[in-house]
């Protein structure tokens, strides 16, 4: 399959609503897509709010209700002798076939609903964080004692914004080029020449706002490298700009 644009796709993805060999491309493109795989996270927690607020826990109990009830259902028509039922026990009829049927079923029902809680629980928690993050960045935007410092970066700007009392800092781009395909503008702290990994920008996004990893902790300036799709320990390239910090 040739996909014109996998963006469009993240919210399909989530929903488990693409055939195989649409899920197998997009998966091969989302691997290498920061902004791909943040939106798919996002949507995946959104829906799994939605179905949380309209669906009722399974009680713990549950399976074994199920299991003791299969047990005394009863399997063959009324009047049949014991020695019968023994007889028709030991053989491969349908009421074995049946009680067997019912078993496996409890077993995935209680299966299934335990898949369907630890993905809304995994959900949850990544908008938790996406939450505490976009606090955090807010924060340091709003901190009484935030200072700026702004450069130009091949055609746009770039400006870094630090909050000594909350020990963070948060990289404000604006009209920025995209990198080339395949890589990623890479954010570093500059501890005394050595360069600290303080995470990376959405490469599909001109203008935006990164609350960088890491506590500032004495850190002079901060710089920003083209690196490979998912990042790098260490730059692999010179700096597209590097800036001190606002004093």
């Amino acid at each position: 399959m040739t996909m014109t644009d996998p963006h469009t796709l993240t919210g399909a993805y989530a929903l488990h609503a693409l055939p195989d060999d649409e899920r197998a491309d997009f998966e091969r493109h989302l691997s290498g897509c920061p902004s791909c795989t943040r939106e798919v996270e996002e949507f995946e927690a959104a829906a799994a709010r939605l179905a949380l607020a309209a669906s009722a826990p399974v009680r713990p109990a549950m399976r074994e209700e199920v299991l003791h009830r299969v047990g005394s259902v009863r399997q063959l028509t009324p009047g049949t002798t014991p020695v019968e039922r023994v007889r028709r026990s030991k053989g491969s009829g349908p009421a074995r076939w049946a009680l067997a049927a019912c078993v496996a079923a409890a077993a995935v029902f209680g299966g299934t609903a335990a898949w369907q809680w630890e993905r809304a629980q995994d959900a949850q928690q990544r908008a938790a964080q996406a939450e505490r993050q976009a606090s955090e960045l807010a924060g340091v935007l709003a901190a009484p004692d935030a200072k700026s410092r702004t450069v130009k970066v091949a055609g746009g700007t770039g400006t870094v914004v630090v909050s000594a009392e909350r020990d963070r800092a948060v990289f404000v781009s604006s009209k920025m080029p995209e990198p080339p395909k395949g890589k990623v503008y890479q954010l570093w702290f500059d501890d005394a020449g050595t360069m600290r990994n303080a995470g990376l920008m959405d490469p599909a996004r001109a203008s935006q706002s990164v609350l960088m990893k890491g506590t500032v902790d004495g850190a002079s300036g901060v710089g920003v490298t083209v690196e490979p799709a998912g990042g790098s320990a260490k730059p692999t390239s010179a700096p597209v700009t590097v800036l001190s910090m606002p004093s």
